[in-house]
């Protein structure tokens, strides 16, 4: 019987998984590196759909202590279920364990490592991607969250006619759309901003990064519910998504958008 690939991955994100890197990993910490390693694995704790850098404790030029118990669940702020992308804490950790503290030098991070209870990971320390100032695989700098290897983003030219619109008012409407497909993502439509209604959206201040696409600004439709932050474009583009500079996209979750007339569904399974 033929395997259909996307449920059978479903399937094991209730699991403690890991793959190996051949990348040296390094963090630093106050202008020194505090990790380095040859022999990092990316570690996916059950539910986590990103992955986390863990390394053998031998590579941590750190102090490292069971960590005191927090005074709360970290659990208690994720829904039961719910899949965990990078805005879930570190400490919200979902496999048996032992929480650890750091200190390097004059740097104290509290529960910024954890050693799981798991045979095939033993010896190794799962690390807070955001505990420490800055990432290099080789020398390159990563930034958002560790980079999956099973992960792809794909930008896609097409002559389709896509529009897209908030309670009836049409935000932008294009025949030259770049379609991104991006794993574990619903496909997202990049207009020409030359076709969005500029008219319509205020800059707003939030950011994000993202370690395949680059840093996004956002804008929002003022005044209604579903607009904050609906659209975004990334103003500083990684070199593999190069296309996607002077592009803006919407949340397709919260608008109503129409590919060659025909109105798209979104899948509950990417609805994180």
């Amino acid at each position: 019987m033929a395997l259909h690939i996307s449920p059978a991955f479903w399937k094991l994100l209730p699991e403690l998984r890991y793959e190996p890197t051949p990348r040296r990993i390094r963090a630093q910490l106050g202008g020194n590196t505090v990790v380095d390693s040859t022999s990092a694995v990316l570690a996916y704790e059950p539910r986590r759909v990103t992955p986390i850098y863990a390394v053998p404790a031998g590579d941590i030029s750190a102090e490292v202590t069971a960590a005191s118990e927090p005074d709360g669940d970290p659990l208690a702020e994720v829904p039961p279920g719910a899949l965990m992308d990078p805005r879930y804490p570190f400490s919200a950790h979902t496999a048996p364990g032992q929480p650890l503290d750091l200190r390097a030098g004059a740097h104290e991070l509290p529960g910024a490592g954890f050693r799981p209870d798991d045979a095939d990971l033993g010896g190794y320390v799962l690390l807070d991607f955001n505990a420490f100032d800055r990432w290099l695989e080789e020398d390159q700098v990563v930034e958002g969250h560790p980079r999956d290897p099973f992960h792809r983003v794909d930008a896609v030219d097409s002559s389709r006619a896509v529009r897209v619109h908030l309670d009836g008012q049409l935000l932008a409407e294009t025949r030259q759309p770049l379609l991104v497909y991006e794993t574990m993502l619903p496909p997202r439509t990049y207009f020409p901003r030359s076709d969005v209604d500029w008219d319509v959206l205020n800059a707003s201040t939030f950011r994000s990064v993202c370690p395949y696409k680059g840093t996004a600004n956002y804008w929002s439709v003022t005044g209604h519910p579903a607009g904050t932050d609906l659209a975004w474009s990334y103003e500083r583009v990684l070199p593999d998504s190069a296309q996607l500079k002077d592009r803006v996209s919407f949340f397709d979750e919260r608008t109503d958008v129409y590919v060659d007339d025909a109105k798209q569904e979104i899948n509950s399974l990417f609805r994180f």
